[in-house]
């Protein structure tokens, strides 16, 4: 699969095909993750996920790998992890199908509670979290890893037993 760049016209959203990820994807996958964030995932943290069995995800449109999504359901809730989308795609709703996407999948799963962390400079992943239900429950002090030191993350929490967006 290949990650090319998506023209600069941020029109109508496109439809996100979603499938699992799996070891083969790993170099698109990665592609993604180093254009859409400063301090990115190894693929070593990719491996393990797959490894340990987590619900490890990608989002293509016309076959080109453009978000990645990694999560775990165990004992009621749901942890996720990572969600990434390729900067040239940002801005046309596809952060949010992806996210719909591992929300329906913990609750078939059971999960009562889905919890991530975001850093606290990450205004559009805020805005997302917020606009889908997410509520601040706590705050992780010098978190990340930032340009000049260390970046503090908001810890959010969404109740998935009750009916909200994308349910």
């Amino acid at each position: 699969m290949n990650t090319a760049s998506a023209s600069t016209d941020k029109g109508a959203c496109k439809r996100l095909r979603v499938r699992p990820m799996c070891q083969a994807d790993l170099d698109a996958v990665l592609a993604v993750e180093y254009a859409a964030y400063a301090f990115p995932w190894s693929r070593e943290i990719f491996e393990d996920c797959l490894k340990a069995g987590y619900n490890c995800w990608l989002g293509e449109i016309d076959a080109t790998i453009v978000a990645h999504g990694v999560m775990s359901v165990a004992v009621g809730e749901c942890q996720i992890f990572n969600l990434g989308v390729h900067p040239d795609w940002q801005g046309r709703g596809l952060g949010r199908q992806m996210l719909r996407h591992l929300l329906r999948l913990a609750r078939r799963r059971e999960a009562e509670t889905a919890f991530l962390e975001v850093r606290v400079s990450n205004t559009a992943a805020l805005a997302l979290y917020r606009a889908e239900g997410f509520c601040e429950v706590g705050r992780r002090r010098h978190y990340y890893p930032a340009p000049n030191g260390r970046e503090d993350a908001l810890v959010l929490a969404l109740e998935l037993m009750t009916v909200g967006p994308g349910s």
